[in-house]
């Protein structure tokens, strides 16, 4: 439920009276995601990156993301750019060395 909710872009809120921290909110942050602000990656950015990684097409990415092909292109580029990639194998390969996607 969560990652379908992450992936539609919709925030989920704790049942009333839940008690206990949300994952976002531990002393141990991710490095995965450290790594990615680091790089100046946006949190969409980031999953598309890994979806690039697992050698997806922007027409798979689209499709897993709920975004449309067009908006999927964008985001790579702006992956590349970002990372000083010249294409998405490099990018991939990149990422995997910064700890940013796993290997």
């Amino acid at each position: 439920v969560e990652a379908f909710a992450r992936r539609a872009r919709i925030r989920l809120q704790s049942p009333a009276g839940a008690t206990g921290a949300s994952p976002s909110t531990t002393d141990d942050p991710d490095p995965a995601a450290a790594a990615a602000v680091a790089a100046g990656l946006t949190a969409r950015e980031r999953e598309v990156l890994e979806l690039v990684a697992g050698g997806l097409t922007d027409r798979q990415i689209a499709a897993s993301l709920f975004i449309s092909v067009n908006t999927a292109g964008v985001h790579v580029s702006r992956i590349l750019g970002k990372l000083g990639a010249a294409n998405r194998t490099e990018a991939a390969d990149i990422a995997r060395r910064r700890g940013i996607v796993a290997r």
